[in-house]
């Protein structure tokens, strides 16, 4: 097999000469994300709780109206926004991968990492590669297992005050405590806001358990807000206030019944919120997707982004001079159901595919009965005193595509798709949906069985990662790995060292006299290389 010298897919060849990060002044980046919530803060237009700290960073950032996720659900959905890339190109379109829950019912491993094409890395890769420390506090939810090139740390210790001093950063901070979960977790707390001032949306019977988990998740998200003022206070202590861009966003809709795990518009649009240094503000309403977030991070920090990024920068120097028609989402395992729904939206009109219109939207997940208004809503249904919209969530899908004018119909209650009045936008949007199949590989179309097979080779393990290869010439020392796909770390440590920062190889190095040079490889779903030393 040939040699694959792991130069090229990032930079051209470099040395070792001087930092990266002490070549040039690159802006910080920080991410606070928050989980299972749509746009549900003060400056978005929700008047029944106060965020006084997102409102204050709207304030001074662009506000966008038509941000949108590829999927309704968390794992999915983060594989995207970490890859730049729909999670059903990358294979990890299935909820979830790794610590699978149901491997009885499913007959799937109880995790795997998903295996990604071979020139897709995450994010941070590229960030570390270009010197900046890359931080993950502290959730995980990829889809693939952490590679030694990755994160600088990652885990509930993560932080951008453990860099080394003057070192540019991008920074991941996730808050649970808009989790889906956090809704009967956190049952026993004290409220703020009151059941019997929400308004209960058509799509629920309005009973006391519905009221009050509705009150508790608005309660969730005003608490949410007070970590966001302590991340923000954190930031402004450390100095690095003035030179961090902020990027604020959910990882999809709201962790309630008939939201999460949709792609209907309530499952995944979502706020995000993006504070410059130069304090540009204002209301931004062109069509984002998330898969976009990953490109505009690194055109932010003068990085070009890699074409196997499928997303398009919208800020920074290498902004994307197309701005967005639609939007892409889709639907596949949650747990131990399958099924198999893609979406186009325009910010206006929405299309759905069902690949399998003989199910239920609803899937009888055993993780959501935990919810009690979801109880409540299924004692109606068994008793029959659900009306004709509350049962439809229960109903047959009964047809293959479906349109919804969501500004008119946001609850999306009127299917379209029968009106003769609307056909030109049916066949605008299923013309978009047809070229986004055949320009974009959609691996859900892949038994999920079969699709491990292909990734492991048939075996029962996933493969190993080759181990690197050292090879001297003149004074530059080259790294290279026959496994394809795979990502080189390299360190040098002092005689007795066991630690080390895992530099990202892009290119020849030069030796350091009295330093023992230690190498690794990683390929995505592969496990990892033995680690191989170089004394010098």
């Amino acid at each position: 097999m040939m040699i694959r010298i792991l130069s090229i897919w990032l930079f051209a060849a470099s040395t070792i000469a001087a930092p990266v990060w002490a070549q040039s002044k690159r802006p910080n980046i920080l991410w606070l994300s928050v989980e299972d919530m749509s746009p549900h803060l003060g400056s978005y237009g929700e008047r029944l709780i106060a965020t006084p700290n997102l409102d204050k960073l709207a304030a001074r950032a662009i506000r966008y109206t038509n941000a949108f996720t590829a999927a309704g659900v968390c794992a999915p959905s983060r594989n995207a926004i970490i890859t730049g890339r729909m999670q059903t190109s990358n294979g990890g379109h299935n909820m979830r991968t790794l610590n699978n829950t149901y491997p009885e019912q499913t007959g799937l491993p109880k995790s795997y990492s998903v295996v990604m094409p071979e020139d897709v890395r995450p994010l941070p890769e590229y960030l570390r590669a270009a010197g900046y420390w890359c931080t993950n506090n502290a959730k995980s939810d990829y889809q693939f297992e952490d590679g030694p090139t990755y994160w600088d740390q990652n885990g509930n210790k993560a932080h951008y005050l453990n860099r080394p001093a003057g070192m540019p950063f991008f920074a991941v901070f996730n808050s649970n405590i808009t989790h889906e979960s956090q809704v009967w977790e956190r049952r026993n707390r004290p409220l703020r806001v009151d059941p019997a001032k929400v308004t209960v949306p058509p799509i629920w019977p309005d009973t006391d358990s519905v009221r009050l988990d509705m009150a508790r998740f608005l309660t969730n998200v005003s608490e949410m807000d007070d970590w966001v003022g302590e991340r923000l206070n954190e930031l402004e202590a450390s100095g690095e206030m003035e030179n961090t861009i902020i990027m604020f966003w959910s990882d999809h809709g709201d962790g309630l019944p008939w939201f999460k795990r949709e792609i209907t518009d309530r499952g995944i649009r979502v706020p995000l919120m993006i504070s410059l240094p130069e304090r540009k503000s204002g209301v931004d309403a062109q069509l984002i997707s998330s898969i976009d977030w990953a490109p505009t991070v690194l055109s932010l920090a003068g990085i070009r982004p890699p074409a196997s990024m499928k997303g398009r920068a919208f800020l920074g120097k290498y902004v994307d001079p197309n701005p967005r028609n639609y939007v892409f989402a889709a639907r596949d395992r949650l747990d131990s159901h399958y099924d198999r729904v893609r979406s186009v939206h325009d910010g206006r009109f929405q299309y759905l595919r069902n690949e399998y219109p003989d199910l239920p939207y609803y899937m009888d997940l055993t993780y959501r009965r935990q919810q009690a208004s979801m109880r409540d809503i299924l004692r109606l249904r068994d008793a029959g005193r659900l009306d004709s919209v509350q049962l439809r969530w229960f109903l047959p899908k009964g047809r293959r595509e479906e349109l919804y004018d969501v500004q008119q119909d946001p609850w999306q209650l009127h299917d379209l798709s029968g009106d003769p009045a609307y056909s030109t936008e049916l066949n605008r949007l299923r013309s978009a949906y047809n070229d986004w199949q055949e320009r974009v590989p959609d691996l859900g179309a892949v038994n999920e069985k079969e699709l491990i097979a292909r990734w492991w080779g048939g075996a029962a393990a996933p493969p190993r990662t080759a181990d690197p290869q050292i090879v001297h010439k003149w004074r530059r020392i080259e790294l290279s790995c026959t496994t394809p796909g795979a990502s080189i770390g390299y360190r040098f440590l002092r005689p007795g060292d066991s630690t080390g920062r895992w530099e990202v190889y892009k290119g020849p190095i030069g030796p350091v006299e009295g330093r023992v040079l230690e190498v690794v490889a990683h390929r995505s779903g592969y496990r990892t290389s033995a680690v191989v030393r170089d004394r010098q």
